[in-house]
């Protein structure tokens, strides 16, 4: 939309500006008015579309949502006023783990698969269950209902902070990721991952959370710190020529211990290799074996492998071809039955002894043992160590196994992995250091991405399973549902060619009881957002999307799977750009996070400091790089805010030139120079998605404009230099308040709409982005700092002499070079009204610019 003024009526500019109320009132009419609505005639390269992260509606948004969905929203703004169909949807991620334990703590129930579907159902609470109610067990269509009911609480509120923070999102795409459209995707997918061998089944070993009771992906795993200790464990040669001791801090899994293994060039052990010791307090043999991975200068050089202690357990197991010898079960508890291979009357008994014990406690049991048994060599030693947890986990994990469902991602496939290494480097990365953090996470993988959860909320593994006619579960020939039946949910749904009463009885169907993890429908983001298969039309116009926006800390798990999904589905990159956002840190340089305690909530800093101080907080911070929380800096986005304001207001309130007039004067031409240079770097900036940087250009020259070209030239704006010169002015003030304007509104969407409707046809937001040539015929900027220096020593001798900014100067001499003299010979006019100056003397010198004034005797008191 082109810029051009409304027929002007000075009488609409309030006597006294504010910014109270104005986000409710704008947020109300560009949703009246459609200013953010997408074209959806606009051809695939008139489109600039964005993959928005979907929130987690889980409870309350908080600061890190405002300052990474601020940082989006400038780009988008920014796109849309350069001409582009700008598709930018929402979506609330209401499918997972917190979903399911909020909903279970709200309304007293927990979902089962096993359980009919009860139409009409009603949970026993609404909100705070007693605490010692039982949760009652209720199916999952009637689970997915009830959060249904509660999320669209929380997005109704989620909503109108988006609004209040004026995120310029289409609200008309709005989409949920457990609503119909998402499930049919996310299977939909899956299906054809399986159909093409990228998604499998397999019973495996699995990092297991024994409090959630659900395996876990590599890419939710987290190192803590915690105090542990090692113990020097004997274990007895068989051949009875002594002992070979280890150190471990998990004596506790002595009873699932395998093998021993060393380094194949550790000279200690190579004699040992291909012989057999046995467990102490068990007594079973094993065998020591030679592996590389086994690190020589660790302990004493010999470790244990279990089935299972850690994933290096795994390798070794799978490489060396060892059996499994299980103990933990996925309660967390020691398994009650003994292992294969453990039985000598004494070792049952050893065994015995921790059985059903939690693991900690059981640790503690065998340590009790061994000492008694003098297997233990010395007293443990103290030690802090990094120990694997689920992301949202308490407990560290356990290795069990199970059967779990898989998508290939390069972890096992070195073709594979060099693809998505490929799909990385073609990917534009802002800021492009990040792109590293991508390629690390690749080269680094050890396996597969495990996508089922043994969970009941969620979007289900859409397969049934063959039972035989003895009632085994056939799980190598899964029963798959025609894409024509999506979403399905086969703890309720029948597969076609059975009957209900088949379910679950020999030579009859079972359902796959597991969900997918919600990485494996938020991976499908474009899709789901832009309507795959389900609007060919819409999906063509936005695909590949323009920018994924998301923090770096998500680059493992959201951003790769998405590739990996755009890879198998389109063999395409799912977007051309990747915009990175970092953390906001607390006063003690901590990220700021709900599990952390130390979130900020902003309603309170709307109300405070209002949105766009707000906003201007975020956008100061640059792309990907971690950022102090800060008030301070809000205090000054409502300084800025203001200003523009009073200073637009002034401006304005100055008649209309004549259709004709231009800006003719050297200074005018001159900050008209400046302007377009500013918007030359801005224009650049947001090019590059460095937000940060246009907004750190705009607002230099925003407040150079208002500090000294205003106060340069008011003078002459009141008509001290004749009608022509104020002409020139005013246009010029006019010009650089409407470029300026546009420049801020990505940053301050609330006020630059304010004060444009003051005098400008719609809305800034559809205003075109300002440009050079706009401002036509410009000047010599260089002109500027001489004539501010010469007027800023004017100001600082009445300064020095504690007299007002006003008192006259009878005589002011300038001592400067030629070029600063002819500089001021251009704005002596503007320099005489800005400073009170009566006459100049000029001085040519070779030295710095130096200003002399002789100030008027005070006015008498009357």
């Amino acid at each position: 939309m082109a810029v051009t003024e409304s027929a002007f009526d000075p009488t609409q500019i309030p006597e006294k500006p504010t910014l109270d109320g104005i986000e409710a009132e704008w947020a109300q009419r560009w949703q009246d008015e459609g200013v953010y609505a997408f074209n959806r005639s606009a051809t695939r390269d008139q489109v600039y579309s964005i993959d928005t992260p979907p929130p987690t509606v889980s409870g309350s948004l908080h600061m890190g949502h405002v300052f990474s969905y601020t940082h989006t929203d400038t780009i988008a703004r920014y796109q849309r006023m350069t001409g582009k169909s700008v598709f930018y949807p929402m979506g609330w991620d209401d499918n997972g783990l917190p979903t399911e334990r909020r909903v279970q703590n709200f309304f007293g129930v927990r979902c089962d698969p096993n359980v009919a579907y009860q139409p009409g159902f009603t949970p026993p609470f609404r909100g705070d269950p007693p605490k010692d109610h039982q949760p009652i067990s209720i199916s999952r269509p009637n689970f997915i209902q009830l959060c249904e009911e509660l999320t669209h609480e929380d997005e109704k509120i989620f909503e109108d902070l988006f609004r209040r923070l004026g995120l310029s999102v289409d609200w008309e795409y709005l989409y949920t990721t457990i609503e119909d459209r998402s499930r049919r995707a996310s299977q939909r997918a899956f299906l054809r991952n399986l159909a093409r061998g990228q998604a499998y089944t397999q019973e495996a070993p699995t990092l297991w959370d024994v409090d959630f009771k659900t395996a876990v992906a590599q890419a939710e795993l987290e190192d803590r710190e915690r105090p542990g200790a090692y113990h020097n464990v004997a274990f007895a040669r068989s051949d009875g020529q002594g002992d070979v001791v280890i150190d471990t801090t998990r004596p506790v899994l002595l009873a699932a211990c395998v093998a021993l293994v060393a380094h194949p060039d550790d000279d200690r052990y190579k004699p040992l290799f291909g012989k057999t010791v046995r467990t102490p307090l068990y007594g079973v043999e094993v065998p020591v074996l030679a592996h590389p991975l086994a690190q020589i200068d660790k302990g004493t050089g010999i470790a244990m492998i279990c089935t299972f202690g850690d994933l290096t357990d795994v390798i070794w197991w799978r490489e060396l071809n060892l059996p499994t010898r299980a103990i933990i079960g996925r309660d967390g508890r020691i398994i009650a039955t003994a292992p294969n291979g453990l039985e000598s009357p004494s070792g049952i008994a050893a065994y015995e002894q921790i059985a059903g014990l939690f693991i900690n406690q059981a640790q503690t049991k065998v340590v009790e043992m061994l000492r008694e048994s003098g297997a233990m060599l010395g007293e443990p030693r103290a030690i802090m160590h990094p120990v694997k947890f689920f992301e949202k986990g308490d407990r560290p994990l356990e290795i069990v196994t199970s059967r779990q469902w898989y998508i290939r991602n390069g972890g096992r496939d070195t073709d594979l992995r060099g693809a998505l290494l490929n799909r990385g480097e073609n990917l534009v990365w802002h800021p492009d250091h990040m792109r590293h953090r991508y390629s690390n996470w690749v080269e680094g993988l050890n396996g597969d991405w495990l996508i089922s959860r043994q969970r009941y909320f969620g979007v289900p593994v859409p397969v049934w399973y063959p039972v035989d006619a003895d009632g085994a579960t056939v799980h190598d020939s899964p029963i798959v549902p025609s894409e024509d039946m999506l979403p399905i949910d086969p703890s309720t749904d029948v597969p076609s060619g059975y009957t209900a009463d088949q379910r679950n009885q020999p030579n009859g169907f079972i359902g796959d009881p597991d969900v997918m993890d919600t990485w494996a429908t938020s991976s499908l983001s474009p899709q789901i957002a832009g309507k795959w298969e389900d609007d060919a039309d819409l999906f063509g116009r936005i695909f590949p999307m323009d920018l994924r926006p998301q923090g770096h800390d998500i680059i493992r798990t959201w951003l790769f799977s998405t590739v990996v999904r755009a890879n198998f589905e389109h063999n395409s990159l799912p977007w051309k750009n990747a915009a990175l956002s970092g953390w906001i840190l607390d006063p003690d340089r901590k990220k700021m996070s709900k599990s952390k305690g130390n979130v900020v909530t902003p309603v309170d800093l709307f109300e405070r400091f209002g949105s766009d101080a707000v906003r201007y907080w975020a956008a100061s911070a640059r792309p990907g790089i971690d950022t102090a929380f800060s008030e301070d800096q809000m205090k000054v986005g409502k300084k800025l805010a203001t200003k523009l304001l009073n200073a637009t207001k002034f401006v304005l309130t100055f008649p209309q030139p004549d259709v004709d007039a231009k800006p003719t004067h050297p200074v005018d031409l001159a900050m008209l120079a400046r302007v377009a240079e500013t918007v030359r770097e801005a224009t650049v900036a947001f090019d590059q998605y460095d937000y940060a940087r246009a907004l750190e250009r705009t607002e230099a020259m925003f407040w150079w404009f208002c500090d000294n070209y205003v106060e340069l030239v008011k003078g002459r704006v009141y008509n001290s230099q004749g009608a022509d010169a104020a002409g020139s002015a005013i246009s010029a003030l006019r010009l650089a308040l409407s470029a300026l304007q546009r420049l801020l509104a990505p940053f301050m969407p609330f006020t630059t709409e304010t004060v444009w409707r003051w005098w400008q046809n719609g809305s800034v937001h559809t205003a075109t982005w300002p440009t050079a040539a706009e401002l036509g015929p410009i000047g010599d900027s260089a002109i500027l700092d001489p004539i501010g220096e010469i007027l800023s020593q004017v100001r600082r001798a009445k300064t020095d002499a504690k007299t007002s900014q006003k008192t006259a100067v009878t005589e002011a001499t300038v001592s400067a070079t030629e070029a600063v003299l002819t500089a001021f010979e251009l704005g002596r006019g503007d320099l005489s009204d800005a400073g009170s100056v009566r006459s100049w003397v000029t001085v040519s010198s070779a030295g710095e610019t130096t200003v002399s004034a002789v100030l008027a005797p005070p006015e008498p008191a009357s």
